[in-house]
């Protein structure tokens, strides 16, 4: 019972599958009955379009990319040579009509336009080649008559089938003349005309731009990559016609440029000619005869002055005018030397986040002594190290005596730069860098740099000189002191020494702190409170702004070759809590107002002499200042009332 059931079933589906098959075919040929072109029209390599009126044009397809053949060998533009595929493949007819069917009309092909049509289009697919001739236009319906490849037949089409198909020369070809993107451009070429006939090439390694001729050196990225974008927006604004296309008018034979993007197996070069005679202000594009190298037409482009510059200056303009290629985080040490003073030792500690230390060498041929080093300042001199410029490419083959002459056989300063293993940006085994910075004597406001594994000398502002002196006072860690959260300011008193007078004096109650209400429970002036608070603020915290000797006198400083005595006295109580409360003074000679933003500071605790903050700086003067010279309210008027 079981296997007769099964056999229905299985014939029952036979008979399904063939009504579905049948019917499923019948559909099929009826909705493509009306196509014109078959399968042949879905690979077209090339066509052919002719007309009594209009110049043969034909084009090909190489590769991916469609290029024109006649009546120029250009690139073609890709939307105007899809509409016209698209146009064919996807073509239909109202109607159709056998061509052996005219004669019982007393009717021909020229009855129709289709004996000597006027435009013939003949595409070639799987290599062999597609007539397709268009006729005349209907009377009614604004449709078109066409005559099949075979010939067999006539079909009447839409009228936008002769709109396609007659698509002008400047409509399918691309304004375009390289076709390489920059993210393809592997090196960029530019030769120059006579006399110079000077070859520059860059290439492209991972992230960065090389120079390989006329000297090996970095180039600068941006700079290239916004070159070559200028370039691929260059447009052909017309072409010559071949009579007028003379070598010798347009400069051609001898090219004043030569320019040649490398991309992923293919290259492009495009020759620069003479200039067209305008009457263009200087700032506007010029237009210039130029060509393809490979290619025939000659055709007018538009370059941009600055463009043009770039590209005859090359080896300037693109160049990377840093002098230091490096990662901050990558140096692991640094030393400075400069001429009669001692060797400057910096080095990164090995614990992350705890930053840098200096190494101080004696000259009593003890052992070194480290110090902490300023983590910010030492930071701000790498980080201008890096983006130290050249103002000037003075010389890549440098002679002994220009060397000499540039300061490099005593050079002012020399800094050395030990990177960690494996980060170098150049990817070789260097494991340092040695900039030397140079200076001709009686010469102001020039410097020269050069490293001493490469030939370039560079000038420089010497503004890196002026600025970083070779001192580790420079380099020492600004923080002198942080109290910690158990330790109170139980005291704090200034003191003229000058006047022998108290200038402030306060102090808090047993077993607190000096705070803000404890300030405010003495005093009226609310300028004055916020001025207390911030000096303790910058005493619990004391920084230093620049240092200006590691030791301390009590006669006091010296600040530009002038003694500076010390005027005030700043007394201040700390009671650090614990088991049993103990406390302190710590002690700050002060130096008057030396200008607007220097005021001393000595210390014989950290033995140093330094300049305040300018925030400590003004809390001080407004402490000072007003108890001497406020001239208080004005007096009333004497002047009777009227």
């Amino acid at each position: 019972m079981r296997s007769k059931v099964t056999v229905v079933l299985l014939f029952l589906n036979v008979v399904l599958f063939y009504y579905i098959f049948q019917f499923e075919g019948r559909v099929t040929i009826h909705e493509n009955s009306r196509r014109v072109l078959g399968s042949e029209a879905a690979s077209i390599e090339a066509f052919t379009r002719t007309s009594p009126n209009t110049p043969t044009l034909s084009a090909e397809k190489r590769e991916e990319t469609w290029w024109l053949t006649q009546p120029i060998e250009w690139p073609a533009n890709p939307n105007g040579i899809a509409r016209i595929i698209n146009e064919l493949q996807f073509l239909e007819n109202d109607t159709s009509f056998a061509v052996a069917d005219l004669a019982k009309t007393n009717q021909s092909l020229a009855d129709y336009g289709l004996e000597n049509p006027a435009l013939t289009f003949t595409f070639r697919s799987g290599g062999r080649e597609y007539p397709l001739r268009l006729g005349d236009r209907t009377e009614v319906g604004n449709r078109l008559y066409v005559l099949a490849p075979d010939g067999s037949r006539i079909h009447v089409v839409s009228r936008s089938l002769a709109d396609s198909l007659s698509l002008g020369l400047e409509q399918l070809r691309t304004n375009a003349i390289f076709t390489i993107p920059v993210f393809e451009v592997r090196s960029l070429a530019m030769q120059t005309g006579a006399p110079a006939n000077l070859r520059i090439r860059l290439r492209r390694e991972g992230p960065r731009w090389l120079f390989e001729t006329p000297i090996l050196a970095r180039a600068q990225k941006n700079e290239v990559e916004l070159t070559i974008n200028s370039l691929n927006a260059l447009q052909a604004r017309r072409f010559l016609d071949p009579r007028e296309a003379d070598p010798t008018r347009t400069g051609l034979a001898t090219p004043q440029l030569r320019i040649t993007l490398e991309g992923n197996a293919r290259r492009e070069t495009l020759l620069i000619g003479q200039t067209v005679a305008s009457a263009a202000p200087t700032s506007a594009p010029v237009e210039v005869y130029a060509k393809i190298e490979d290619k025939p037409a000659v055709f007018v482009t538009a370059i941009t002055p600055r463009l043009l510059e770039t590209l005859r200056t090359a080896q300037e303009s693109l160049r990377d005018a840093r002098i230091l290629d490096f990662e901050p985080t990558a140096v692991t040490a640094l030393t400075v030397t400069a001429p009669d003073q001692p060797e400057l030792n910096l080095q990164r500690l090995d614990q992350p986040g705890e930053g840098w230390q200096l190494v101080v060498r004696n000259n009593d041929g003890q052992a070194p002594v480290t110090r902490p080093a300023d983590t910010a300042v030492v930071s701000d001199f790498l980080e201008r190290l890096q983006l130290l410029s050249a103002t000037r490419f003075l010389s890549d083959a440098p002679s002994a005596a220009d060397l000499e002459n540039y300061g490099f056989n005593r050079p002012v300063r020399e800094i050395t730069l030990s990177l960690r293993p494996g980060t170098n940006p150049q990817g070789d085994t260097r494991a340092s860098l040695i900039l030397q910075i140079g200076a001709r004597p009686g010469q102001r406001g020039v410097a020269y740099a050069r490293l001493t594994n490469a030939p370039f000398v560079y000038q420089i502002p010497p503004d890196l000189l002026e600025d970083v002196p070779v001192t580790p006072l420079h380099f020492r860690e600004r923080l002198l002191r942080e109290l910690p959260e158990g330790t109170r300011i139980t005291a704090i008193r200034l003191t003229d020494l000058t006047e022998e007078r108290t200038l402030l004096e306060k102090s808090a109650p047993p077993d607190t702190a000096l705070t803000k209400e404890t300030i405010v429970a003495g005093e009226t002036d609310e300028a004055r409170h916020q001025t207390l608070l911030t000096l303790l603020e910058n005493l619990r915290s004391l920084r230093a702004k620049r240092f200006i000797s590691d030791a301390f006198t009590i006669d006091g400083a010296t600040h530009n070759a002038t003694s500076v005595p010390w005027r005030y006295r700043l007394d201040l109580t700390l009671t650090l809590t614990g088991g049993s409360a103990q406390s302190v003074t710590s002690t700050l000679y002060l130096s008057d107002r030396l200008g607007g933003t220097t005021q001393l500071a000595g210390s014989e605790e950290f033995n140093v002499t330094f300049e305040v903050t300018q925030q400590m700086l003004d809390a001080i003067f407004a402490l000072t200042y007003a108890p001497q010279h406020d001239p208080g309210p004005p007096a009333p008027s004497s002047t009777p009332e009227q």
